[in-house]
């Protein structure tokens, strides 16, 4: 297998339009995902996930490391094993994350709940600050386990009450909309676009009070 240091820099990246667009990667990456500010890649006969950072986002790649350092004597939280100035190296977990639970009809206990709660309060008491936590950063893995990722704002210094939202859709309707056949895409979208309105989160506010 190549040092992490070559594949990562084999992992190529253009500008269209202003967006970044992934043009070129080694072969032995299998192309995982995309989100914000990164690429995520499996190497191949490995449990090791690439996550490579646009060009832009180096600093987010340093920060991530860091707190997934920090994270290190959490179970919740991948085992980091590698980084550089833009990618960083972490376990492959084979799993679901609870946004595709909803999409596919998946259930999703209570018990999967609160142990995502237990991983949280896990890293408030090791001097973390967890933000933006949605759906697609926790998994269920294949035995059933919670694990958390996408740690990068984990340092954030304002209160983000989006996990505690989540909470309380969960318990207050999720029975409701749970269905095996799943829940489409669009009405996921629009309900994520829904909660990005001040209006929608005073009223979430509301309840803690």
């Amino acid at each position: 297998m190549k040092s992490f240091d070559e594949l990562a820099a084999s992992v190529m990246f253009t500008q269209v339009k202003g967006m970044t667009k992934l043009i070129k990667y080694d072969p032995s990456l299998d192309f995982i995902g995309e989100g914000r500010s990164a690429v995520v890649f499996r190497i191949q006969s490995s449990d090791y996930a690439l996550k490579v950072f646009f060009p832009n986002q180096e600093q987010t790649a340093i920060e991530e490391a860091e707190i997934y350092q920090q994270l290190q004597t959490i179970s919740y939280f991948p085992t980091i094993y590698g980084s550089g100035h833009n990618y960083i190296v972490i376990d492959y977990i084979e799993g679901i994350t609870l946004f595709d639970c909803l999409r596919s009809g998946i259930r999703i206990s209570p018990e999967h709940i609160q142990e995502a709660d237990h991983a949280l309060a896990a890293a408030r008491e090791s001097g973390l600050n967890p933000s933006d936590i949605h759906l697609k950063n926790i998994m269920i893995t294949k035995t059933g386990e919670i694990k958390l990722i996408d740690v990068a704002r984990f340092r954030q210094i304002k209160n983000c009450s989006q996990w505690d939202d989540i909470k309380l859709a969960y318990f207050r309707f999720y029975k409701r909309i749970y269905s095996p056949k799943g829940i489409p895409d669009y009405f996921l979208n629009m309900i994520s676009n829904l909660y990005k309105k001040p209006v929608v989160q005073k009223w979430f506010a509301h309840f803690y009070h």
